[in-house]
């Protein structure tokens, strides 16, 4: 197996998530990377979707760089398929002196990366797009914008309408978050 046969999905620093071509996605094949790469000191935390392909690794960039985890990772493709066999010969990684704690940004990666795996085929690609940051963001202002509606829209109607200058400052503020969502919106 060649290594340019690995896709680079994202790259940052101190992570890195690639897609491994249909021969490597095997759960052995996964057992195999995770193991060898958590034994790289420095690596933080590693996760593997055996049915996507993808291989996501958190390491600490003081102590490693991209380029070692491509060197660890590379090391192990000369076996044509990484086979059980190629497992049982990766030493397994030392226990954590403590457990590392796992931060919201892994979580939301983690529940982003399940919810893709368990969508079907045809809507994967829709549910990707659907749970990125962006996305996600535009919705719950979407929300915070129209729970903000509900809540004042009797004080809209009933006052603010009929004595806009009284109702001044309130008017400053509305037209002043629709201002900030649309500029958001357009960035």
């Amino acid at each position: 197996m060649d290594a340019s046969a690995i896709q680079v999905l994202q790259r940052a620093d101190g992570y890195l998530r690639l897609r491994l071509p249909a021969p490597l996605r095997s759960p052995e094949t996964g057992a195999a990377l995770e193991s060898s790469l958590r034994a790289l000191p420095g690596v933080v935390r590693t996760s593997w979707l055996t049915v996507e392909g993808k291989l996501a690794v958190r390491f600490d960039p003081q102590r490693l760089t991209h380029a070692d985890v491509a060197r660890r990772i590379k090391a192990l493709l000369p076996a044509p398929d990484l086979e059980p066999q190629a497992a049982a010969q990766v030493e397994p990684a030392p226990p954590p002196d403590e457990p590392t704690a796992v931060g919201p940004a892994e979580r939301l990666e983690d529940l982003r990366a399940k919810l893709i795996a368990a969508a079907p085929e045809r809507f994967r690609p829709l549910v990707e797009s659907a749970t990125t940051e962006k996305a996600v963001t535009n919705f719950f202002n979407d929300i915070v914008a129209f729970y903000l509606i509900k809540t004042h829209w009797d004080l809209i109607v009933n006052r603010w309408i009929k004595e806009p200058v009284k109702y001044g400052n309130a008017w400053l503020t509305v037209f002043y978050l629709v201002f900030l969502l649309v500029r958001y919106r357009k960035s």
